[in-house]
């Protein structure tokens, strides 16, 4: 696989993503990459007019002059039970998205997890009379129509081809990690929790010998893909081994067998895959959690700098400075138009995967997930071009189609009426207390986007997974009172 080791051309970084934003803090500072080298798109503040959010300060942390270029860990997981649905090896992406001799073909034979349907290469999906065509200009290796409420999968192609996923595998990182520390909880950062990272990765700024709130973390995980954030949570967490095998353990857990975890921020890796299926699987799982919600649909919000010393009065000072989500159909931004009821989830950009995208939107009392994994059509912003057109059939096909599989359940879950794992049965008793309780907001900032209405709540308890049928997120209000031209 053809690797991109320069900082122009970083695999890690998302393509194009804003690199200076006016700050809802005082001061306004350029962002930098680890390393000092300047963002590849600085943008006058003058050009963007973002109102604030509520979340707690968070800067994009200015990089240190301490050049932090480890080598990358070579991390080795061995799971026994992992990919064994499959009677195929791993179908990797090759070196340059797109490819120069050909495009990869997707394997014979897939997983049939979710459905035979779902294991067949190429397009399935089943039109009744009057269901609208698919769009034409789709160009994803894999992408997959589901509905996030009920579980069907109302179309896909190669949903189980198993390809490299770039950052939108933080979506497991997330969906593992943050139940495991209150988001007020602070932790002051050494350098051994940069240990692991990447060369050109995606970066918030969290600087050394700084402390920070989870709280601030995860902004930086969630709105900037910033694999340094990823990888202080995870020294948190026991290290990055430990980390990987939690991730790979939940993954097993969701019923994601596509999946193979080898570093817990996306970064390309030799056997790192993961799937449309399984992406969309990781994606339902981390919206039934609220601070889930509320990360992924954050547009902006401020970060955390560097602590600096007043010469004049010798009182220490913390700076700030704004980050801005780099999913631009939650910005509309760079000629991407901003999606009508779009409330995350997650972009992702290596070189070895290309470009991906796993996007949650309501309409109508509908919600719907769409992924799409490595369009090579050429078009500018592809990946979320394409997920918008498939938003956009799938919100026009509901109820017109029949279904080409399903999202299965976790292991474990206790399945009642409806597909994917509803639930209950309970007639909204102690099941309707639970989702009411779990979709209460008690402050922290929302970010922009449209409330989405319905969905799956799945609750952990004593190991075993409650399934609701609806799931009825806090609604989300957008705060953007101006879009740059």
């Amino acid at each position: 696989m053809n690797q991109l080791h320069t900082p122009k051309a970083s695999r890690n970084q998302e393509t194009g993503r804003l690199s200076f934003m006016r700050s809802v803090s005082r001061a306004s500072v350029a962002h930098r990459r680890r390393g000092g080298e300047r963002e590849t798109q600085p943008t006058a503040a003058a050009t963007s007019i973002v109102a604030p959010c509520t979340f707690s300060s968070v800067s994009a942390v200015k990089k240190t002059k301490k050049t932090q270029r480890t080598q990358r860990t070579a991390l080795l997981v061995a799971s026994a039970a992992l990919l064994t649905v499959s009677t195929a090896a791993p179908a990797l992406a090759d070196g340059k998205p797109g490819g120069d001799t050909g495009k990869p073909q997707p394997p014979k034979s897939m997983s049939t997890v979710g459905g035979a349907q779902l294991g067949k290469p190429g397009t399935q999906v089943r039109l009744k009379s009057g269901a609208p065509v698919l769009p034409k200009e789709l160009s994803g290796r894999s992408w997959m129509v589901s509905d996030a409420e009920t579980g069907d999968v109302l179309a896909s192609h190669n949903a189980h081809w198993r390809l490299a996923p770039a950052s939108t595998l933080k979506m497991l990182f997330a969906d593992t990690v943050l139940p495991k520390f209150p988001k007020n909880l602070k932790h002051k950062t050494k350098l051994s929790d940069f240990d692991g990272i990447g060369a050109g990765s995606s970066m918030v700024g969290v600087k050394e010998n700084e402390t920070y709130t989870v709280h601030d973390l995860w902004l930086g995980v969630f709105l900037k893909s910033g694999n340094d954030a990823v990888h202080v949570l995870s020294a948190m967490n026991g290290g990055v081994k430990q980390t990987v095998k939690d991730m790979q353990a939940h993954a097993e857990s969701l019923q994601a067998l596509d999946t193979h975890v080898v570093t817990p921020d996306g970064y390309d890796e030799k056997g790192q895959v993961s799937s449309a299926y399984d992406l969309s699987l990781f994606a339902r799982s981390g919206l039934q959690k609220k601070d889930f919600r509320e990360y992924c649909s954050t547009a902006t919000a401020t970060f955390p700098g560097a602590t600096t010393k007043d010469k004049k009065t010798g009182k220490k000072k913390r700076g700030s400075f704004a980050i801005q989500n780099t999913n631009r159909l939650l910005t509309g931004l760079d000629g991407v138009k901003q999606y009508k009821g779009i409330a995350g989830v997650k972009n992702g950009s290596t070189t070895n995967a290309g470009t991906t995208f796993t996007g949650v939107a309501e309409r109508n009392g509908k919600v719907l997930l769409v992924t799409v994994m490595n369009p090579d059509s050429g078009e500018p912003h592809a990946v979320y071009k394409e997920t918008a057109r498939l938003l956009d059939w799938g919100f026009a096909a509901s109820g017109k189609v029949d279904p080409v599989g399903e999202l299965v359940p976790p292991k474990g879950a206790k399945t009642g009426a409806g597909k994917g794992a509803p639930g209950a049965g309970q007639g909204g008793s102690d099941s309707a207390k639970t989702v009411a309780n779990a979709s209460d907001d008690n402050g922290g900032g929302m970010g922009v986007a449209l409330g989405i209405t319905g969905g799956v709540l799945v609750l952990l308890a004593g190991g075993v997974f409650l399934i609701n049928r609806r799931w009825p997120l806090p609604e989300l209000v957008r705060r953007r009172s101006g879009r740059r031209s």
